[in-house]
């Protein structure tokens, strides 16, 4: 006579467990992705919000100039890229990290 016996473990402690891996997951998720990205994009916007005439930038095609225009309100700069030529951009198409590569102080 062959007797199969089946063991199960106990369900309260293991079915935590995914839980608590989950949970975990996120936090790191957060603190290395979500949050980094976030500061990123505040300081984005808090440095083209800060804008002024005879700024050097880099747009984020890669267009060097310096800001001859810039209203608080308007979302447009107007861009010198050579003497008498101006290029109108959006203030979002202004990028911050290819100015600080190109221009270290600005």
């Amino acid at each position: 006579m062959n007797t199969t016996y089946f063991l199960q473990a106990g369900g309260g402690a293991s079915s935590i467990m995914p839980l608590i891996f989950m949970v975990g997951m996120f936090a790191v998720m957060y603190f290395f992705m979500i949050r980094p990205q976030q500061k990123k994009a505040k300081e984005q916007r808090a440095w083209v919000d800060g804008l002024k005439k005879g700024d050097k930038v880099v747009t984020v095609s890669g267009i060097h100039g310096t800001v001859a225009q810039v209203s608080a309100d308007n979302p447009v700069v107007v861009l010198e890229i050579a003497i008498n030529t101006n290029i109108k951009i959006d203030k979002s198409a202004i990028s911050l990290e290819m100015t600080k590569a190109a221009y270290p102080s600005a």
